[in-house]
C-alpha cells in the first residue's frame, strides 16, 4: 500500500510537471508565530503557572516575581492620588479667589501624583510575564525561586502559535522571475506519502548568499514544526 501511495505521488508530480511548469522546491515547517519571552524586571520568581505543552491565551500570566513591596508602593500612590485629586477639585472651584501660585502648586501635586501612580503601576506590571498571543509553550527554563535580572535578559519561555504553520520554501534563484504570490505548491512531508497543496503567500526580497536559493512562504496548519519535505511550484504563464 505504501509503495502504491508513493507511485501515485510520483505520477501526480509528473502530471503537474507535464501540464504546467513545475519548479522543484524544498521546505521546512515553521510556526506562523513564535517568540522568546523574558522578564524585563529583576527579582525572585514567585510563581510559574505553565509548563511545556500548555496552551495559553493572549495576556495570560505565565509566571510572576515577588512583588509585595511594589504592590505596597502602588497602594500608597493610589491613596496619594486620591487626596491630591480632592484637593485639586476643591481649589479649582475657588480658583478665581486664591493666589495663582498656590493653585499652580496644587495642580502640580495632582499631576505628580498621577505620574507617580503610572510609574508604580508600570513597575508592578513588569513583575508579571504574559503570553503575547494565543499559543502553546514549547520550551521552559524557569522555576520558582530563580533569580532573574532585567539587566541581563534571559529567555525563560518559548511560545509558538498552536496550529497555524508556514512552510519555509526554498527554490533555485534562476527561477526568481517565474514564481509569483498566488502560485500553487504541491508537496509532501518526508516519510509521509500523502500529498498536500498550498498557495505561495510571501516571497522574500533577497536570495540566500550561501545556498543561492530564494525563500517563500506557504500557510498551512497542524504540522509539527521542524518537519521537512519537497514538492513543485506550479507557475502561471
Amino acid at each position: 500500500m505504501k509503495h502504491l501511495k508513493s507511485l501515485l505521488l510520483s505520477l501526480l508530480l509528473l502530471s503537474a510537471t507535464l501540464n504546467a511548469e513545475g519548479i522543484y522546491a524544498t521546505f521546512t515547517v515553521e510556526p506562523l508565530k513564535e517568540a522568546k519571552l523574558a522578564f524585563i524586571a529583576s527579582g525572585i520568581v514567585a510563581r510559574v503557572d505553565v509548563s511545556i505543552g500548555d496552551s495559553v491565551k493572549k495576556n495570560e500570566i505565565l509566571a510572576s516575581l515577588e512583588n509585595e513591596d511594589i504592590k505596597a508602593m502602588l497602594e500608597v500612590s493610589k491613596t496619594a492620588l486620591k487626596y491630591a485629586k480632592k484637593d485639586y477639585e476643591r481649589q479649582l472651584k475657588i480658583k478665581e479667589l486664591i493666589d495663582e501660585a498656590r493653585f499652580d502648586g496644587v495642580a502640580n501635586r495632582y499631576e505628580s501624583a498621577k505620574n507617580q501612580l503610572a510609574y508604580q503601576q508600570a513597575l508592578y506590571n513588569k513583575t508579571f510575564l504574559k503570553a503575547p498571543f494565543d499559543g502553546v509553550i514549547y520550551a521552559k527554563d524557569i522555576e520558582r525561586g530563580d533569580a532573574v535580572s532585567g539587566m541581563m535578559l534571559k529567555t525563560v519561555f518559548k511560545i509558538q502559535s498552536k496550529t497555524q504553520r508556514k512552510l519555509l520554501v526554498e527554490f533555485d534563484q534562476k527561477n526568481r522571475a517565474d514564481v509569483k504570490i498566488g502560485d500553487t505548491f504541491t508537496y509532501s512531508i518526508d516519510g509521509d506519502a500523502q500529498t498536500y497543496t498550498g498557495t505561495i503567500s510571501k516571497i522574500y526580497p533577497r536570495a540566500n548568499a550561501k545556498s543561492r536559493k530564494i525563500r517563500a512562504e506557504v500557510l498551512t496548519k497542524n504540522f509539527i514544526p521542524g518537519l521537512f519535505g519537497d514538492g513543485y511550484i506550479q507557475t502561471k504563464k
